[in-house]
């Protein structure tokens, strides 16, 4: 009995380890994918859109293309497929660029939050399913007919108390994590919405100005 205690116990420790360099990975993965794809502020942001505009503006398509080619932001992508797709009607283009920002960005965000909030939950479960076996394991000493091993129950206690712990010490830290990265991306969202929206209003007049002629 107490070498399958054992084995549960080296399984249990083994199962904390593996969930938490899981969600750690998922939460450096989202966080680093947040940095890549949006500006550091709207300051930023707005200095590639004047840049932008001046290109669209005075006809230089060209020099627009070249400029979103080379950045791999969300919104320099979307303004690169918005100049493609230029000569689609403007209220199925907004939509369309409103559905490649929630496919391509937002999904693999939400992806890797998902799978944090599942360590969230789990590792406290398995730190109480740590808990449990160690209990179990101090009862059965007692319950065992013979001279109860103080050390070997102390051991059993000690386990049930540090995988409880363990569970805990995982899911706090990758909730505070998960938190901070779905503020960054409420941030990016604006950011984004602010800088498609001023987007669509250069194509528009663009549009017009070529329609006019």
């Amino acid at each position: 009995m107490e070498q399958l205690f054992y084995i549960i116990g080296i399984v249990t420790y083994a199962s904390l380890a593996i969930v938490a360099l899981w969600g750690a990975f998922n939460v450096v993965l989202a966080w680093r994918r947040i940095d890549q794809v949006r500006f550091r502020d709207e300051i930023d942001q707005d200095e590639f859109l004047e840049e932008l505009d001046g290109h669209l503006l005075n006809g230089r398509v060209t020099e627009a293309i070249e400029l979103c080619e080379d950045d791999r932001r969300a919104l320099p992508q979307l303004a690169l497929y918005a100049i493609e797709m230029r000569e689609m009607e403007f209220g199925k283009l907004r939509r369309r660029l409103v559905e490649r920002f929630q496919q391509d960005i937002l999904a693999d965000l939400e992806h890797r939050l998902s799978w944090v909030a599942t360590v969230i939950k789990s590792a406290p479960m398995i730190g109480l399913f740590g808990t449990v076996i160690g209990m179990m394991g101090a009862f059965a000493n007692l319950s065992s007919g013979t001279k109860v091993d103080p050390s070997q129950m102390a051991e059993d206690i000690y386990f049930a108390l540090v995988t409880t712990a363990l569970g805990l010490t995982i899911a706090v830290p990758l909730l505070i994590a998960s938190a901070s990265i779905n503020v960054r991306i409420r941030k990016t969202e604006g950011l984004v919405s602010i800088g498609l929206a001023r987007l669509l209003e250069t194509m528009k007049a663009v549009t017009e100005s070529v329609h006019s002629l």
